[in-house]
């Protein structure tokens, strides 16, 4: 059993699909494992390192995926990669399939069986290989860091003999995942904080975390949850009260982050350039969602923006911009699932086609599309 760890190809991706310790378990379980030299550069971790581990570093990618029957990687594979994969090899990722049908398309026609981790169940047996959590916690810290180094302010109050320094006012627009976090850290900060969301558990989140709940509290406020956990697309009747409530609190905010994303579809716009307007000037927004689109008008992919006098943070893989622990939540997770694929007893690669797990991830297998989501798409 031969698992290979590419370097990704990514310019901005820092993040690596393995780490020395998930390295150490994958050869207990019996397994050779090989890293493309330099894949976790971007993760402070060094070739040394690897190899301490027991892993061989490979000089290039071809030599890396040689052979190999796991890939383990952050993003989806690209057509060099698919090239040097041999036919029946599992290849374990953050797809992001959603409007790159072509692309799992290239994945069935090179034989592999791709996983998408994003797409992995939200039941208790599968919480420790959730990436989608773990990426987005980290994003919801990183967010209010690079808010607070952009507002060029202290963030919580400060009383001096001097004068008294205002705390921050930070506003997290969407209570996920990345929101929650967003709103802790913030207030270990000292900032003060508000947050809003269209799903009802959200409300005791929020206060929990010593937030104040900002939202329209209507009859379809109350229904707007999928069985999932996710938001609703709210109705556009909805979405006009909610932004005159947003628009008239986000006039008085020092900082706000945005996280609103639906699986499958582009960002909701959340914030429009009117609203950005009646910030003060010098104020901040994160826009976490700017990969889908943007939650912010005006917000640029990859850049601070400014706009009427407020900076607009658009960072790309804002997990990534703290490689080191994304590199070592993520390379778990998928160690997580792997292991379930695992005959440990015979030291050799059994995965069971039928197990949940592995149906509601499974892309493509046996040269087809197989996930429901995509088959028909692609055929």
């Amino acid at each position: 059993m031969k698992i290979a760890v590419p370097r990704e190809s990514d310019a901005v991706e820092t993040r690596v699909g393995a780490t020395p310790d998930t390295i150490k378990k994958l050869i207990g379980f019996g397994a050779t494992v090989t890293v493309e030299k330099g894949a976790g550069t971007g993760s402070r971790i060094s070739d040394a390192d690897y190899e301490e581990a027991g892993a061989t570093v490979a000089a290039d990618t071809k030599a890396a995926l040689a052979d190999a029957d796991v890939v383990l990687k952050v993003r989806r594979p690209n057509a060099d990669e698919l090239k040097a994969m041999k036919k029946g090899a599992l290849v374990i990722a953050s797809m992001d399939p959603y409007g790159h049908e072509d692309d799992v398309k290239a994945m069935a026609e090179a034989g592999v069986a791709g996983f998408a981790m994003e797409f992995m169940p939200r039941i208790t047996r599968a919480q420790v290989m959730d990436v989608l959590s773990s990426q987005a916690n980290l994003a919801g810290y990183q967010a209010v860091i690079d808010g607070a180094a952009e507002y060029g302010r202290a963030m919580p109050m400060m009383m001096t003999a001097a004068g008294t320094v205002p705390a921050a006012r930070v506003f997290v627009m969407g209570a996920g995942v990345a929101g929650l976090q967003a709103i802790a850290t913030a207030r270990r900060l000292g900032a003060v904080v508000t947050a809003t969301d269209v799903r009802p558990a959200a409300k005791e989140q929020v206060e929990s975390l010593g937030a104040k709940f900002i939202a329209v509290e209507d009859e379809e406020f109350k229904q707007a949850e999928t069985a999932g956990g996710y938001a609703k697309q709210m109705s556009e009747d909805y979405q006009k009260k909610q932004a005159e409530l947003v628009a008239s609190h986000i006039a008085k905010q020092d900082i706000v982050i945005t996280t609103a994303l639906i699986p499958g579809r582009p960002a909701p716009r959340l914030v429009s350039k009117d609203m950005i307007a009646s910030m003060r000037q010098g104020s901040v927004i994160v826009d976490l969602a700017v990969e889908r689109g943007g939650n912010v008008e005006g917000a640029k992919p990859g850049k601070v923006a400014t706009v009427s006098g407020v900076k607009v943070v658009g960072h790309l893989n804002v997990p990534g911009r703290i490689g080191a622990s994304a590199s070592a939540l993520y390379a778990k997770n998928l160690l997580a699932f792997l292991e379930t694929m695992i005959d440990k007893e015979a030291k050799e690669l059994k995965p069971d086609w039928d197990d949940e797990l592995v149906t509601a991830t499974v892309l493509t297998r046996d040269g087809k599309v197989v996930h429901p989501a995509f088959a028909e798409a692609t055929s």
